[in-house]
């Protein structure tokens, strides 16, 4: 498939008016030189422009080390990696910081091997069939009602249904999702309140997304970042308040099923796909 051919359709089918980004602005200057005009002037789309045509997709939810060299080393020719970050992520690392620069040496590798890279982060957290928050309300098998959590331009969250009728069994469901250990903070006085619960995935744990869950007397967020240090003292005294559950299971790991759908939208185009897995950073929660 003709790249600009695959850019032109994820533009039509996911990019909406009024969505915005600013990620080139902070941080990535260091590897410009690698970096398309396209992100550099709205920080969204089209990243590096490395290939004329698209033979096969990979997808990921950041572009790690670990990530950039799978892709290096399957040394395959003309393809494309989907990004859902265009920075790494991670809390384990250095005080204060969160996410990381690109490896400019992979990074090389990629552009000597025609691998452009791709990145949708509100648009693909807007709502839709492939967003983070409705993939990961899919696989906790909790019915969408409809969405909520606006943010620059996108609907980022999800009010569902769940049939789980105990926060600890619904605990126990995400971990079973994620394949690890998830973090409760048991700020409620009760069982679910109608079941409803709401899901905003990643940084989800946002003062304006519980005060809309308050608003619509719902008394558990799904998400994925949920530590409690200086940074979220405020949300996390606002759930304590109005009686909040805060089920967090990483940042990689609530959003990785929106990563993992968008093989199968790649598919539908007739290009084979590929997630590559990553590590979560347990430090989110």
């Amino acid at each position: 498939m003709k790249a600009a051919a695959l850019y032109g359709q994820l533009e039509k089918d996911f990019v909406q008016p009024g969505i915005t980004e600013d990620w080139y602005l902070y941080g990535m200057s260091e590897i410009a030189q690698y970096i398309c005009d396209n992100f550099k002037q709205r920080s969204m789309g089209l990243l590096c422009d490395f290939a004329d045509e698209i033979h096969k997709v990979y997808t990921a939810v950041f572009p790690s080390d670990l990530v950039l060299r799978k892709i290096a080393e399957d040394n395959v020719m003309d393809a494309m990696l989907f990004l859902h970050h265009p920075q790494d992520w991670a809390l384990n690392r250095e005080p204060n910081k969160a996410f990381y620069q690109m490896n400019s040496e992979l990074l090389e590798r990629l552009r000597k091997n025609r691998v452009s890279l791709y990145n949708f982060h509100y648009p693909l957290d807007n709502y839709g069939p492939y967003s983070t928050s409705v993939t990961l309300t899919n696989a906790l098998g909790i019915a969408v009602k409809r969405p909520f959590a606006a943010s620059d331009g996108a609907l980022c969250g999800v009010i569902g249904i769940t049939d789980c009728k105990d926060i600890y069994a619904l605990q126990a469901k995400y971990a079973q999702a994620v394949g690890h250990e998830t973090k409760l903070y048991a700020y409620g006085d009760g069982a679910i309140r109608r079941q409803r619960v709401g899901i905003c995935a990643g940084g989800g744990n946002d003062v304006s997304v519980v005060r809309e869950l308050i608003e619509n007397d719902i008394n558990v967020l799904i998400t994925g970042i949920s530590l409690h240090n200086a940074r979220s003292s405020e949300v996390h005294s606002l759930e304590q308040a109005h009686g909040i559950y805060l089920l967090g299971g990483t940042h990689y790991s609530s959003e990785k099923f929106a990563c993992m759908a968008m093989c199968d939208y790649f598919r539908k185009l007739g290009l084979p796909s590929e997630f590559v897995p990553d590590l979560p950073c347990i430090e989110d929660m």
